[in-house]
């Protein structure tokens, strides 16, 4: 195959999403938080909003602080409409926040919730060498990182395989070996295992997993709303509201969200 002329590029490209408060200026500076060694993530009091059919302005973000230490797999977790998703997209430069500081360590990948939206070629081993296009590499140089990041996601035996015969998870493990392709320091993930079934969701994991461990320089922020996948977890973020109100390991953010959910279930009984 001509590795040479593939490039993920043009079909990944996205177009730039913007906050939809037109009065207020974009306060953003990329390296002005204050930023240590041991964290590939950093932001601090991010804000954004939106605004309705209606023109009222709607906050999504408020005042949201995050760090993710370097070379560890992290969850992002809070209830339906917390923000989540929209502080992943955030780190990840699909979205502006209205006013904050952000640094995210690069090069980043953005890893999308439905695979079908990322893996494009009609091979596995095509489909991973496609951004690597872009770089100045030999033949042996693709190939090599190729293998490589197949390795890491366990999908070594599938190098030859037709995309269209794999598996929702096996989809996924390609799309995030292509990200590892390319060198990414920082996997932005969200909600991987949604569509999955139980053992594509562990095999999925567990590649991220494997490869955040194995290779010390790549750091993962997983969004999720399954419990069981924090046992996985180096540590974890639990989000309200468009805050997050509490970093932790993944014992603790765990006792956490299981004291929240008690104590709403008895608010609603005493209703």
């Amino acid at each position: 195959m001509n590795y040479s002329a593939l490039s993920r590029s043009s079909a990944l490209h996205l177009p730039n999403l913007h906050s939809t408060n037109p009065t207020r200026s974009v306060s953003l500076s990329i390296r002005s938080c204050i930023v240590t060694q041991n964290n590939a993530i950093e932001g601090q009091n991010l804000n954004y909003s939106v605004t309705t059919r209606l023109g009222q302005l709607t906050p999504i973000l408020k005042d949201c602080s995050i760090r993710i230490p370097s070379g560890q797999l992290w969850m992002l977790l809070g209830p339906n409409g917390c923000g989540k998703s929209t502080l992943l997209k955030i780190l990840a430069g699909l979205l502006n926040p209205t006013s904050g500081t952000l640094y995210v360590k690069k090069p980043k990948s953005f890893v999308f919730q439905n695979p079908d939206h990322q893996v494009v070629m009609p091979t596995v081993e095509a489909d991973v060498a496609f951004g690597l296009g872009k770089f100045d590499l030999t033949l042996e140089e693709v190939r090599s990182r190729v293998s490589r990041a197949l390795d890491a996601v366990g999908m070594s035996d599938y190098m030859q395989r037709p995309v269209q015969t794999l598996s929702g998870g096996q989809k996924q493990r390609v799309a995030i070996a292509g990200a590892l392709a390319e060198a990414c320091k920082v996997l932005l993930l969200d909600e991987l295992t949604t569509f999955l079934d139980e053992n594509d969701q562990v095999g999925v994991i567990k590649a991220v997993k494997n490869s955040v461990d194995s290779s010390g320089e790549v750091t993962a922020l997983w969004v999720t709303h399954r419990m069981e996948e924090l046992e996985y977890a180096d540590g974890a973020v639990y989000m309200e509201d468009g805050r997050v109100v509490m970093h932790g390991n993944a014992a603790s953010i765990m006792d956490f969200v299981k004291a929240r959910q008690s104590s709403y279930l008895n608010q609603l009984k005493l209703k």
